[in-house]
């Protein structure tokens, strides 16, 4: 049987109350947060039944606001890259807010994953649902977007992630949870000795701006891209590739998943040897978009294992639309209409082989 509480963490600077709801379920715990609807922590059983938590969250709070942004956090209005900060219209161009080398990232200088979301409980005590209003012209985007995302954990180590919104004109969305896992959780501090697979047999590369390059994706075949059965990380990020020094060192990259029906089907597996702990990641979704944290540092501590998050320390696997989507008729539509709202639904299934 799953339990859900809410707890107060702390305040914001203006005196708003940052709350945490935990949500427990069969040895398996997580927790989500008011601010930034983020994924703060997932509890779960090594092969020797030892819990830690896998998921990357920063000791201090303020952190999220620098060192530390995006961690756990649902990212949005369009999560991953938007060039030139442009987003192409019926009506024309449209200007967006850029903050990264003149392109939108994550949504914007002030995304979702900094805003304060209404949270109440669902499912009977099974879940807690997260509300969030984006008005016409929030960092430019256009229409005003009504969002909501629902986390709920299951007795089978399934923490499902539902994501919806509904505008009053027409839009574009791309919603993601921005969760860091390491699966050693303390017994090592990089996912180097994790073993990945991603169900996809074509990736998209990119500009050193990290922007997909013009044409089709590229076949996976013959490159450290290839995924399509388990590979070692670190086997993989400092392989001699153009793609991978692009990516900062590793993977930061968007593959392009099999087709599915409409229900959520596996777009990776991610293994720790070590440990025996697993995580399937099923999504509607037509990309993922895998990120091996080739940009930590040490400028933050995790809270769950007291250390500095180094390089390579978390990987993200974020279920999305293609990056640039707006700009690429050619790739899956990200446009919602008032009568054609969004529906997303990611799964992160916990655990022991």
């Amino acid at each position: 049987m799953t339990t859900a509480t809410c707890s107060v963490l702390g305040t914001l600077p203006d005196g708003r109350a940052v709350h945490t709801w935990r949500l427990a379920a069969a040895g398996i715990s997580a927790e989500v947060l008011t601010l930034g609807a983020a994924l703060n922590a997932v509890r779960c059983p090594d092969r020797d039944g030892h819990l830690a938590d896998v998921v990357l969250s920063p000791r201090e709070p303020a952190d999220r606001y620098n060192a530390a942004r995006y961690l756990g956090a649902v990212v949005g209005r369009y999560a991953n890259r938007i060039a030139g900060g442009r987003l192409p219209t019926a009506d024309g161009p449209v200007a967006l807010r850029p903050n990264e080398n003149g392109h939108t990232l994550h949504g914007g200088p002030d995304g979702y994953d900094l805003r304060l979301w209404e949270a109440r409980p669902v499912g009977s005590g099974t879940g807690v649902e997260l509300r969030l209003l984006s008005p016409d012209g929030d960092q430019g985007f256009p229409g005003a977007l009504e969002i909501t995302v629902r986390y709920t954990l299951d007795d089978s180590g399934a923490l499902t992630i539902e994501y919806a919104a509904t505008t009053d004109a027409p839009t574009c969305v791309n919603l993601t949870n921005h969760a860091y896992f390491n699966l050693a959780s303390g017994t090592d501090d990089t996912v180097l000795d994790h073993e990945l697979h991603v169900a996809a047999d074509h990736y998209t590369p990119v500009d050193a701006e990290l922007i997909p390059l013009p044409g089709a994706p590229r076949p996976v075949a013959g490159t450290p891209f290839d995924l399509t059965s388990p590979r070692r990380l670190g086997d993989l990020v400092n392989a001699p590739d153009e793609q991978l020094r692009l990516g900062g060192g590793g993977f930061d990259h968007n593959w392009a998943l099999r087709p599915g029906a409409a229900e959520p089907r596996t777009a990776a597996v991610l293994r720790h040897p070590g440990t025996g702990r697993t995580l399937e990641c099923l999504t509607t979704e037509p990309g993922l978009q895998v990120y091996t944290g080739n940009h930590f540092s040490g400028s933050f501590t995790d809270a769950g294992t007291g250390r500095p998050v180094q390089r390579h320390g978390g990987i993200a696997l974020e279920t999305q639309h293609f990056p640039n989507s707006p700009h690429r008729p050619d790739y899956p539509s990200p446009w919602i209409t008032p009568d054609r709202p969004y529906r997303s639904t990611t799964v992160y299934r916990f655990g022991v082989s």
